[in-house]
């Protein structure tokens, strides 16, 4: 199963959306990497090498983040993980992380999931 990761500024950010995304597809191998180590605003490259690490299978892993230093550390992490399938996903956080879940844990494919995410920035909410 592709795994999910959430980087946020804020941890309590990544953790809710990780929480939302579990009401719709709970077997979703999805982990959230926000705030500090001390619990305060910003990344953590440490945060997200780890939460990459814990969800890693050879199905690749998909990281959804929010803004600014949180692209910039994750494309630094992804970097050092040069030999393993990982990628940063451009869609909205919370919309993209619900369909990126449900679609991990009906089984899609790595490319199937980011062709889908490809799409969540331009549904309209009404």
């Amino acid at each position: 199963m592709v795994g999910l990761v959430i980087v946020s500024h804020s941890d309590s950010l990544a953790k809710s959306v990780v929480e939302l995304t579990k009401i719709m597809a709970s077997n979703a191998q999805i982990v959230s990497a926000g705030g500090l180590e001390d619990g305060s605003f910003g990344t953590s490259f440490e945060k997200i090498k780890a939460a990459i690490e814990s969800v890693y299978t050879d199905d690749g892993v998909l990281v959804l983040m929010d803004m600014g230093s949180a692209v910039m550390t994750t494309e630094m992490v992804i970097e050092m993980l040069e030999d393993k399938k990982v990628e940063m996903v451009d869609c909205p956080l919370v919309e993209g992380a619900v369909v990126a879940s449900i679609d991990a844990a009906a089984g899609m494919d790595f490319e199937a999931i980011k062709a889908d995410l490809s799409k969540v920035g331009g549904t309209r909410k009404f």
